[in-house]
């Protein structure tokens, strides 16, 4: 499940590992509105793994609600949570806008936006960012150490550091666990020693497409599209998935012929993230490192438009074929990309590529379970677009990543797995039992660990 969000108790002081929105289905995501089991004014501090929403999206919330201490995240997250926060507020004004209006044709109460961007503002000022491998004390009896989580830029998996009444426990925090030989990022650093880890197992039953078929496949879908002379949408998170597509396209630019098409990042969310990403050279694994000497930018994309403006992406819509739209957001549950769909999910000659992870209950999900038809703003818009899943990209390792990651603890801790629907919980658990002779447990929500 998402909305990753732990609370930690010890010498009397308590912190949060995280504070992500609870996305997917309607229901779900109107448990955000409901009230945290804890004060938000008792708490002392919050250390946050990495910028995606699913894992900092409430913070605004909890600084609206009275939390004023620090937010412990690696620097890179720092600077990707200004952009992603102050998106969400902008989002969730435009979408309480929209449903105010439904509901007062209805004659029913308003409702408010989660938050507003003077919230988010707040929790930019207790921002507090740290560099990787590099330990402090946040608390007393309280340290942590960041490691390079290689998810997103800035991803962190969390050592934590507990002392109370003489006693010494120490707790790793996954945080999300990268693929390893992903472009751009590091491989998730290998961490030896913990007495309990609190685990993510999003893609705990499912096994990536290897890099070089994936790197083939989406050649075959762009000549497939220039061929029946389509368009290709790519539903993209703005921080992380749309780097790594561009990346992607402009090392295969030649190979994928890609002077025939229009390249638009149709996100300013995604153009603001990508200046970010460049700004961390020290944070890239070697091949990206290469070619940012030979570039000193993102790889070459001579036909690459970056649209800033709602007037940008409205013109793309007026293209029948030739243009590949990378936009957020990644679930297709708003933003520009859900009106590209609206517009071109009804012509067979077209292609959705999806490249991430799709929480059940978002448009992004039907599509990738074959829906015949979808409703999107209201109307009823029939799929005859190819969908293509390619699992390849996830920012998300998979089971053997994930069992790969684990498995270099030493001391053989506790698991606790978290961050991940029931099914592929439950498979993971399995999978670490059997496979890798962990002792693997699923934690339920209001779970009590004593350590």
């Amino acid at each position: 499940m998402t909305g990753s969000c732990h609370i930690v108790r010890v010498g009397g002081k308590r912190f949060l590992l995280d504070c992500g929105l609870i996305q997917g289905r309607r229901e779900d995501i109107e448990r955000n509105r409901q009230p945290f089991p804890f004060d938000p004014k008792s708490l002392d501090c919050v250390v946050l793994s990495h910028a995606h929403l699913d894992h900092s999206g409430r913070l605004p919330l909890l600084v609206k609600q009275g939390f004023r201490g620090p937010i412990y995240c690696q620097n890179a997250t720092a600077d990707l949570c200004e952009v992603l926060l102050e998106d969400a507020a902008r989002l969730g004004e435009y979408d309480a806008k929209r449903q105010n209006r439904r509901l007062a044709k209805k004659k029913k109460p308003q409702i408010e936006p989660l938050y507003r961007d003077k919230d988010v503002q707040k929790v930019l000022k207790l921002l507090v960012g740290n560099r990787y491998r590099t330990k402090r004390e946040i608390l007393p009896g309280v340290t942590i150490q960041f490691r390079d989580a290689g998810h997103i830029m800035g991803s962190t998996s969390v050592e934590v550091w507990l002392e109370e009444d003489d006693k010494k426990r120490k707790v790793v925090f996954s945080g999300d666990v990268g693929q390893y030989d992903s472009p751009i990022l590091n491989d998730p650093e290998v961490i030896k020693q913990a007495d309990v880890v609190l685990m993510e197992s999003t893609y705990g039953n499912r096994l990536h497409r290897d890099r070089e078929e994936t790197v083939q496949e989406i050649g075959e879908i762009i000549s497939e599209a220039r061929h029946n002379k389509g368009n290709i949408l790519i539903p993209a998170f703005a921080i992380g998935r749309s780097q790594e597509i561009l990346y992607m396209l402009g090392k295969h630019y030649d190979e994928w012929d890609l002077d025939r098409w229009h390249v638009f990042l149709d996100s300013p969310m995604a153009i603001e993230a990508s200046k970010i990403y460049w700004e961390y050279p020290h944070l890239y694994d070697e091949e990206a490192t290469r070619m940012r000497r030979a570039f000193n930018e993102m790889p070459k994309l001579r036909n690459l438009h970056l649209s800033r403006t709602a007037d940008d992406s409205k013109s793309i819509n007026k293209l029948r074929s030739g243009a590949i739209i990378i936009a957020g957001s990644g679930m297709c549950t708003g933003g520009r990309i859900v009106h590209h769909l609206r517009h071109n999910l009804g012509r067979r000659e077209n292609h959705v590529i999806i490249v991430g992870y799709q929480a059940v209950g978002t448009l992004g999900r039907r599509l990738v379970d074959g829906a015949d038809m979808v409703k999107i703003y209201g109307e009823e818009v029939r799929v005859n677009a190819h969908i293509d899943t390619v699992g390849g990209l996830s920012a998300h390792g998979d089971w053997k990543d994930l069992g790969r990651w684990v498995s270099n603890f030493e001391s053989k801790p506790d698991v606790w797995l978290v961050h991940g629907e029931k099914e592929a919980s439950a498979a993971f658990e399995k999978t670490l039992r059997k496979q890798y002779r962990i002792n693997a447990r699923v934690a339920q929500v209001g779970n009590t660990i004593s350590l």
